[in-house]
């Protein structure tokens, strides 16, 4: 499939789109647009953003059709064998999963806007982007050599699986650093009203991305990029990918604020690059991008990448205790203060997130896998740390899955994901299965427990709000700074 993308209007935030593909010749074809994208499990319904849509031979003339499904088109070929089609795609959200045009710069997720069928998805792709000619592209994408050549760039992928996981910004006024770890090399690029501080922004990258590579024993792709976009408005919001991750951040005056998000943010996506991307749940993998693919495992995708996003700063030493601690207070607060009573286990509500997952729903239902998946991926951490006197962690834990799951690329169930812990563990922990995932049982005992092992503890005031205190205790403050210094 080749797809070809221009803005004769830019100001009209309308992206014009031709797609011209190989198919098997019949009498009928069937051409999907993804109802949602991965990272995101909601249905969004992106055809609601298609305007004009059209299908022709490759001689113009027009083929017949109608829609069969909200997103998908079922076409009277005629036994052809390369078709064409054309349509524009209303691109005016500034989101980390969406699409904008303008006359300063172009952001495209094209998951929101590439149709395909079938039997094209296993097949390689090229992304046509006719932009200025100082346009650079960031993207994780290979860019085909054109010498001489004005007007368009083209970008290649290896199947439309990976041309819908690469995002890209283009712009005239894009800056980007990069810096290398082991054999990989990191690109840094900023888009927006805000000028980097270049040296301290590689210097911290550079400590939390190898603390992350050392831990898991490499990294799964040669080349990453960060995408970021500043804005001038307050946002905060990442999405994974293949090989980058798409961050939206404002607003661009906050300074010190703004940096800490940055980071934040920057460290919990690069640890997606290896769970969920790779070490993902069976029931995605293939990605059905027609309907809901449901799984309750997201406590593992989101709960342990929140939780090691902020560890990680703390172990390369980007934060200190004081940083950290105030990081993991904002999960509790969420969670305690506003879900403490809620009825939905984590795994219900991992389930849920194809519901209402991103909405605040009804008082009392569900919880973030965010938040309370982070926490009970604590209590995991130290429980196992405990048992092993720190000669073992959660660290092992997702190295056997990078191992058994990632690497092979096969899919993990939940039960996969029981059997690696409690292996690790060296024990069954129904303790923990029942009280912490399965069941909404209240999370203060066990997050106590473990976290008096190391010093701290979570105090609730009468109000219902919540404060992590630090204990005076000489031997818990050891087991403390073993723990954050990942002496394991």
């Amino acid at each position: 499939m080749q797809y070809r993308l221009y803005s004769d209007h830019p100001e009209s935030r309308y992206i014009e789109v031709e797609c011209s593909m190989k198919i098997t010749p019949a009498e009928l074809l069937e051409i999907q647009l993804p109802a949602w994208r991965p990272g995101r499990y909601e249905l969004q319904n992106f055809a609601k953003n298609i305007q004009q849509f059209g299908v022709f031979d490759t001689e113009g003339n027009a083929l017949s059709f109608r829609k069969i499904t909200k997103d998908r088109w079922l076409v009277q070929t005629r036994e052809v064998s390369d078709i064409i089609v054309r349509y524009n795609y209303y691109s005016n959200v500034l989101n980390a999963g969406s699409s904008y045009v303008s006359d300063e710069f172009w952001y495209v997720n094209p998951v929101n806007l590439c149709v395909y069928t079938d039997e094209n998805l296993d097949k390689p792709c090229t992304l046509e982007l006719v932009i200025p000619d100082d346009y650079l592209i960031a993207c994780g994408l290979p860019q085909q050599p054109q010498p001489g050549a004005t007007g368009s760039k083209i970008l290649m992928a290896k199947d439309y699986y990976e041309l819908v996981d690469s995002p890209l910004i283009a712009s005239a006024t894009i800056q980007c650093r990069t810096y290398q770890v082991d054999t990989t090399i990191f690109h840094v690029w900023m888009q927006g009203n805000i000028k980097p501080d270049w040296q301290r922004i590689l210097a911290d990258f550079q400590k939390f991305t190898a603390a992350q590579v050392k831990t898991m024993g490499g990294f799964p792709e040669s080349k990453y990029h960060f995408l970021n976009l500043i804005l001038p408005t307050p946002y905060y919001h990442g999405v994974e990918h293949r090989h980058s991750t798409m961050i939206v951040l404002g607003p661009d005056d906050e300074g010190e604020g703004l940096y800490t998000d940055l980071l934040g943010v920057s460290s919990h996506e690069l640890y997606h690059a290896w769970n969920i991307i790779r070490i993902r749940p069976k029931e995605l993998l293939p990605y059905d991008f027609t309907k809901e693919n449901y799984f309750s495992t997201c406590f593992v995708a989101e709960g342990v990448t929140t939780y090691y996003g902020d560890l990680y700063l703390r172990r390369s030493g980007v934060f200190d205790d004081t940083a950290y601690f105030r990081e993991l207070q904002v999960y509790m607060k969420r969670h305690f203060e506003n879900n403490r009573d809620a009825q939905q286990s984590l795994t219900e509500s991992s389930w849920d997130l194809w519901l209402d997952g991103y909405e605040k729903g009804i008082p009392r239902r569900k919880v973030s896998v965010y938040h309370k998946g982070a926490l009970a991926a604590l209590v995991l951490d130290i429980t196992i740390r405990r048992n092993h006197e720190h000669k073992k962690s959660l660290d092992d834990v997702m190295r056997l899955m990078w191992q058994r799951f990632g690497i092979p690329f096969v899919g993990y169930s939940f039960e996969d994901y029981q059997a690696v812990v409690e292996e690790v563990a060296g024990e069954p922990l129904e303790w923990y299965w029942k009280d912490c995932i399965l069941s909404n049982t209240p999370l203060e005992n066990h997050l106590n427990h473990a976290l008096s092992w190391v010093g701290l503890q979570m105090v609730t005031f009468s109000d219902g709000t919540v404060h992590l205190q630090e204990l005076e205790n000489e031997r818990a403050v050891l087991q403390r700074n073993k723990w954050l210094n990942d002496d394991c």
